[in-house]
């Protein structure tokens, strides 16, 4: 999540824009060139690379607008702001990469059934390598941004073009072995590697993604951050029914605080907004709320989703 990273939304915003965009023209570059080293070729390998490259020109279509979207401020519809487009545009990619693993594992079945030598072999091993690079290249600028923002969108992009990395490193040495030994059939046994990659790769994104989507709780760590940063001031005793969860680039965060039942309702308030400020610090992209507790003198409370007495936690 961003908000470990210290990132307000806009900054945040302005580095996943640059990236995907980034992506998008990568994609767009490797589909040409491909499809023209294919059609020369023959290879099945690199019908393999072509086929998972256009979907990943799809895909980074998908991420490109979805980080925009997320960082739309709240509006009357959507009162916890459109963080979880980043979610469902990770969860669409998931979804074009168990595509793209089909539609090659059937042609390299096919084409072991049925094989063929390749054509061209030169200008599909130059290409190959120059995808390589590429890849490399954009997954290098995509773990810059991840390590700033955290983007859950980003970082499905990430995970199929680490995928992509190692099946153009996969076909590049199926078709060099076919074309320098004539074995026909290891271009086709690259392929199904491909898409054995690509099926490990689109279970990881949809993980992450179902995670967030799912409301799933910060790290620990991250949890004990929050609650070490309300503690600071002594005045503020324990802290309890801590919920957190991601929403793209905006983090969410309420929780139950114990103070000095004697203190006047505006000093509590000055306490709370205290400890809201020491939050923000470190979490800028934070929204929060804060329920006071006045200690020892609590009745239970907290709706569908409190948590029993002997249940109480700090984190």
């Amino acid at each position: 999540m961003n908000a470990a990273h210290g990132l307000t939304p806009a900054e945040s915003a302005a580095l996943t824009r640059r990236v995907t965009l980034y992506s998008v023209a990568t994609a767009a570059v490797l589909v040409a060139i491909k499809i023209a080293a294919w059609l020369a070729s023959g290879s099945v390998a690199l019908l393999a690379s072509t086929a998972d490259s256009g979907l990943d020109l799809l895909a980074s279509l998908t991420t490109f607008f979805a980080v925009r979207y997320a960082v739309a401020p709240p509006d009357a519809e959507h009162r916890y702001g459109h963080g979880k487009a980043e979610g469902f545009a990770s969860l669409m990619q998931a979804g074009l990469v168990f595509a793209s693993a089909a539609l090659i594992a059937r042609e390299a079945v096919v084409d072991l059934i049925h094989p063929h030598g390749l054509q061209q072999e030169t200008w599909a091993i130059v290409v190959m390598a120059v995808s390589t690079v590429m890849t490399a290249a954009l997954l290098t600028a995509q773990s810059r941004v991840l390590k700033q923002t955290a983007s859950v969108a980003v970082s499905g992009d990430r995970a199929h073009y680490a995928m992509d990395l190692a099946s153009n490193i996969v076909a590049l040495i199926g078709i060099g072995v076919s074309a320098w030994l004539g074995l026909n059939g290891v271009d086709a046994a690259a392929a199904l590697v491909i898409a054995a990659l690509l099926l490990w790769g689109a279970v990881g994104v949809f993980r992450e993604a179902s995670g967030q989507l799912m409301d799933h709780e910060l790290p620990d760590d991250v949890r004990a951050r929050i609650v070490e940063l309300m503690t600071e001031d002594r005045r503020v005793t324990d802290v309890h029914q801590l919920r957190t969860r991601a929403s793209g680039p905006y983090v969410h965060m309420q929780m139950h605080v114990d103070l000095d039942p004697e203190l006047t309702l505006e000093a509590a308030h000055q306490v709370i907004v205290a400890a809201e400020n020491r939050v923000l610090s470190a979490f800028p992209s934070a929204d929060i709320i804060i329920h006071a507790d006045p200690r020892g003198r609590a009745e239970p409370h907290g709706g569908a989703f409190a948590e029993p007495k002997a249940a109480k936690s700090t984190i």
